[in-house]
């Protein structure tokens, strides 16, 4: 049994599952407007109704096959998010993917916390034996920050994705039961 009340705590900042009272915080905040690079390294249209963000979060929240954390600044502002979803429970995987909506964030490593305590939640609480992810080729900084939390390359679908300048590759990137183990465990001993 999964805990609904679970929650990660790092200089100011809180890790914690999303509930259906964040819907309007989390447009307010982050989607209002949203900020135009966030939306070229995720590729998202530009910009969203209070309706689409509101409802899509709602449907998010109800979905039994996901979760969806959400990074809470130390000023009590949602800005950003950490989502487990398509969970396949024959496989024991899941997809991937996070997200801090403002720059302010960057360069912190809030991002890397939220990995950690997502894959944390992933192998130790869920059981998943393989956590997965895809990564647009020009987003170096996720990129970087994938491989060094244990994440391996798997493949890249060439010329996937439309730029404003042409196209860019769509970087597949994984990380199995074991090699997370390894990490933190490593981790753990040092």
């Amino acid at each position: 049994m999964v805990d609904k009340l679970k929650k990660w705590e790092k200089d100011g900042y809180v890790l914690r599952l999303a509930t259906l009272n964040d819907a309007e915080e989390y447009y307010k905040n982050n989607f209002n407007p949203l900020d135009p690079e966030t939306a070229r390294l995720t590729g998202c249209k530009p910009s969203f109704t209070r309706d689409e963000v509101v409802n899509f979060f709602k449907k998010c929240i109800s979905d039994p096959d996901r979760y969806d954390f959400i990074i809470i600044s130390p000023d009590n502002h949602i800005i950003g998010e950490s989502v487990l979803n398509e969970i396949d429970e024959d496989l024991r995987c899941a997809n991937f993917r996070i997200g801090l909506f403002h720059n302010t964030g960057y360069g912190k490593g809030i991002g890397s916390w939220a990995i950690e305590k997502t894959l944390e939640f992933a192998f130790e609480e869920l059981s998943l034996h393989r956590v997965e992810l895809d990564v647009f080729s020009f987003n170096t900084r996720a990129i970087h920050t994938y491989e060094k939390m244990g994440f391996r390359h798997e493949g890249v679908l060439r010329d996937a994705i439309k730029t404003n300048d042409g196209y860019a590759d769509d970087v597949l990137m994984a990380i199995l039961e074991d090699e997370w183990r390894n990490i933190y465990h490593n981790n753990c001993n040092e």
